[in-house]
């Protein structure tokens, strides 16, 4: 099983506070934690930890950040010779505060300051024995350029659709399956049963939104169904839509039903959440199927 992902990567400076912090006042820490991020490249290191074959597209400067970007993607299996270094600039980095009382976190980024990829650098050969590719629409004309020859080849594709940014709206039409958040959702409708319908419209076989402890909603073949959250002691959920694209993505390469398939990729992210960062708390298969056996839903 091979996937390929074109979006974002990041490097994340992640800190836990007792509780969010007032302005124009100091407060103590509970803990700082350094990790690789972003949607795209966070999902593949998911899948890597399962088994299965990733490749990432991308940018990053020859900075520190860049550096570490792509240490952590190469510590984890993943294949970055379709990871472009540009010269000088900055590299994606975002600043997390973790709330402890609650699990919440804020994010504070700032995009790389390099030149994205353009749709010209994206070569036909990175899908070479794809089974999948996964997009984030951030780089819009790159990932509309991916999307058309991924479609050529007949390799279904994947829509991470964080919020309704016009370069996800753009590659809705483009993909197979759409899995979105909440503040996506909304954008449609907020009513996720009916915000599934209407994203329906696009063509897709599947779509899903996450809508954190309340569980996932998901249409297909024009029917809706519902799955519950897994219950968990989180302190972190920085990172867990990423996992659950992972997750999703995994249940389709193998084969499984789509409320299956949902069901996995629930575990698998709420698993993420026991530990801070978007990666230190991904999950082995087996992991996964243990607590799936033995935990409840909320």
């Amino acid at each position: 099983m091979k996937v390929f992902g074109l979006g974002q990567s990041s490097l994340d400076l992640i800190i836990s506070v007792k509780c969010y912090p007032a302005e124009d006042l100091k407060q103590e820490v509970l803990g700082f934690y350094e990790q690789g991020g972003g949607p795209v490249a966070t999902a593949l290191v998911s899948l890597s930890r399962l088994g299965v074959n990733t490749s990432f597209a991308g940018v990053v400067s020859d900075d520190d950040a860049g550096t570490k970007i792509r240490a952590g993607l190469l510590e984890e299996g993943v294949n970055i010779d379709a990871l472009a270094m540009r010269e000088g600039g900055a590299s994606q980095k975002a600043f997390i505060i973790v709330n402890r009382e609650s699990a919440s976190r804020t994010i504070l980024w700032q995009r790389p300051t390099a030149a994205e990829l353009a749709s010209g650098e994206v070569k036909g050969e990175w899908l070479r024995g794809a089974d999948f590719l996964l997009l984030d629409g951030l780089m819009e004309g790159a990932s509309i350029r991916i999307a058309e020859l991924a479609a050529e080849d007949g390799v279904p594709v994947l829509c991470d659709a964080g919020s309704p940014r016009p370069g996800v709206l753009r590659l809705l039409p483009e993909a197979d399956y759409i899995v979105g958040s909440e503040v996506f959702s909304d954008y449609f409708s907020t009513r996720p049963e009916e915000a599934v319908k209407k994203i329906a419209e696009y063509g897709p076989k599947a779509v899903t939104v996450t809508l954190g402890k309340r569980g996932a909603v998901t249409w297909q073949d024009g029917r809706v169904f519902s799955t519950p959250a897994f219950k968990v002691d989180a302190v972190d959920t920085t990172g867990a839509g990423d996992v659950f694209h992972g997750g999703y993505i995994f249940g389709l390469l193998k084969g499984w039903d789509l409320e299956e398939t949902v069901r996995f990729a629930s575990a698998f992210a709420a698993l993420k959440c026991l530990e801070y960062g978007g990666r230190s708390g991904i999950p082995t298969l087996a992991r996964t199927r243990e607590f799936m056996r033995n935990s409840k839903t909320c």
